[in-house]
């Protein structure tokens, strides 16, 4: 996305510690393109707007363990195909009641490919037909197929709740902390209070989300006074604030992936003595101290790492040349070429892609960066090329493999991987109903994705945001997560 410093436009009073009600957040935008609709919500700004503005049955905890929000309590059936919910009393913006007509209705429309829902595949084995609302405050969800994971579902990204039959999204109402006071796409958006919320109500009388994109102009304005909250602040950059009295850091440890996708389904990586080799003559230490700054963890070509479910005891791959050289020799593919794709859509790929560059050099291969153009980057690496830079925020390492690995996925399987051992191994621990059996078949799918998948993992980043001092209430917390961009608990002193 272009930059632009947005805050430059706001009166500098606006948030100081003048006593002001109103909590301003900087977030990068889509501009003219954005949408109210919280099922079609690709950005972390369209998320931090329906966390606002609606609830979700069920959330992420800070290890991706499911908690309940509209749900009271839920339960399977001994197959693990029929589930049923119980909601909590809650009230949307208008004073009807969050029913399970509504859960539903919300529910269909998410599984509906017509809609564009970004959490429609965790949808995509609910037989809507046999499901059915009991009463008010209970529905039945039944599957096509057992799955002891299907809560994960609940508090994906974009299965926020909306009233029944909502199809308008210009003047929304949801049950969130805040209800809609203006947006306009592209501009500030404002929210005041619900004091009828479930949980009580928010601390801030308002939220305004100001849109600017450029990393450096969301430091700028909240140095300046302009902004209290600048999201997504790159590992350069926090260290700068660090020692700044106008700023405080909150990072959540090692909280996104960092990896570069290697399609194993077109050539060269799919001969697996060149996939291995270039899994091997990486220096994943190397690329955390220069592309990280030193601010995160060394990845081991897995997802989630510390995650519930993260097969931790498989052995860390490391850098060997030799190795690596042998197996291009064996393969005959001492002199492979192949395209980086990159984008300035992360602050850390370029850097990234620099230093695997170099480092893929000592193998004698030959990986030329090539930048691409941030809006559409993530849909044109889906098919583009055989190797591209993609990162992946926290979630529940289960839903993970189901979403992006099986050979049902539909889309984020930048590797095109497909194994039958795999989806088999997958299929059997999301039906196991025993939760230390289903997380050893877990781990021995991550151990033939480890090999196989062409997910090379080379860090984990941490998730910095900046706030100024005045404000409280506010803890360092991962994208995706129950507490991440979260404001209706902020205080402004």
């Amino acid at each position: 996305m272009s930059g632009t410093a947005a805050a430059a436009v706001l009166p500098a009073c606006a948030a100081g510690t003048g006593g002001t009600e109103r909590l301003r957040v900087a977030f990068a935008t889509a501009g003219g393109q954005e949408s109210l609709d919280p099922h079609a919500a690709p950005l972390f700004v369209d998320q931090a707007r329906a966390k606002a503005l609606f609830d979700t049955v069920a959330a992420y905890d800070d290890d991706m363990s499911v908690v309940p929000r509209l749900a009271e309590s839920w339960e399977p059936d001994a197959s693990g195909r029929r589930w049923r919910i119980r909601l909590r009393e809650a009230r949307f913006h208008d004073g009807s009641r969050v029913s399970a007509e509504d859960v539903l209705y919300s529910y269909r429309r998410i599984a509906d490919p017509a809609t564009g829902a970004s959490a429609q595949a965790h949808f995509a084995d609910v037989d809507f037909a046999a499901s059915r609302v009991r009463s008010a405050t209970e529905l039945e969800l039944v599957l096509t197929a057992p799955n002891f994971e299907f809560p994960s579902a609940w508090g994906a990204p974009g299965t926020e709740i909306v009233p029944s039959g909502t199809t308008d999204f210009r003047d929304p109402v949801g049950s969130g902390p805040f209800r809609l006071r203006s947006f306009e796409p592209g501009s500030p958006a404002v929210f005041a209070r619900f004091d009828g919320h479930w949980a009580g109500k928010a601390r801030p009388r308002e939220v305004e989300f100001v849109p600017i994109n450029d990393e450096s102009a969301r430091v700028s304005a909240l140095l300046s006074g302009q902004v209290h909250y600048a999201h997504d602040i790159g590992a350069n950059a926090a260290r700068r604030l660090e020692g700044d009295p106008r700023a405080r850091v909150l990072s959540a440890p090692h909280s996104t992936m960092q990896a570069v996708a290697l399609k194993v389904d077109r050539p060269p990586f799919d001969d697996p003595r060149v996939l291995r080799a270039v899994l091997l003559g990486v220096d994943r230490q190397a690329l955390v101290e220069v592309a990280l700054s030193g601010k995160g963890q060394v990845g081991n070509d897995l997802f989630g790492k510390g995650l519930r479910h993260y097969a931790g005891d498989v052995p860390q791959r490391m850098r060997d040349v030799e190795a690596a050289r042998e197996l291009l020799t064996r393969a005959g593919a001492e002199n492979v070429e192949f395209e980086l794709l990159t984008s300035d859509t992360d602050p850390y790929f370029e850097r990234a892609a620099t230093v695997l560059s170099q480092q893929l050099a000592d193998i004698g291969v030959t990986a030329t960066p090539r930048t691409r153009p941030s809006e559409t980057y993530f849909s044109e690496i889906e098919d583009r090329g055989v190797a591209a830079h993609t990162r992946t925020a926290a979630l529940p390492v289960a839903g993970f493999l189901g979403q992006r690995l099986t050979s049902g996925a539909e889309s984020g399987n930048y590797t095109h991987f497909r194994s039958e051992r795999f989806d088999t191994l997958y299929s059997r621990a999301v039906a196991t109903s025993d939760e230390s059996e289903r997380a050893r078949l877990l781990a021995d799918a991550q151990r033939i994705a480890h090999a196989e998948s062409g997910l090379l993992v080379w860090g984990f980043s941490d998730w910095n945001v900046a706030i100024t001092p005045e404000v409280g209430g506010l803890r360092a917390a991962t994208p995706n997560s129950l507490e991440w961009a979260r404001f209706d608990g902020a205080v402004l002193g």
